[in-house]
């Protein structure tokens, strides 16, 4: 039986992945020019930096609880955070076609 500390931390683990793919992808947003190119990052980039960090955190510390197979584990760190960060960033915060910048005259 996994104690609460444990179930905890996984909790807090998954959210800070998910607050992490949500900044990743609205930098993405912010930087490139094309919406596809956004996409391809997004797919790619942010489930890379989630698995590290997972390798990171669930390895040498120890964090979270025996979800009993890897795919689990990439499911739960890896694709359900990335999925969450992802749709915050479209669906809740502003398209940054929104905003309207100073002009800055050198």
């Amino acid at each position: 039986m996994a104690s609460v500390l444990q179930v905890v931390l996984l909790v807090g683990l998954v959210a800070a992945h998910t607050l992490a793919a949500a900044v990743m992808t609205r930098f993405f947003r912010l930087q490139l020019e094309t919406d596809w190119g956004t996409a391809i990052y997004a797919v790619t980039l942010v489930p890379i930096v989630l698995l590290v960090s997972t390798l990171v955190f669930t390895g040498p510390f120890g964090i979270g609880v025996d979800l009993g197979s890897s795919g689990a584990v990439f499911a739960v760190l890896v694709f359900i955070p990335g999925a969450l960060g992802a749709a915050v960033d479209f669906l809740y915060v502003e398209p940054p076609e929104e905003y309207e910048l100073p002009d800055v005259e050198s």
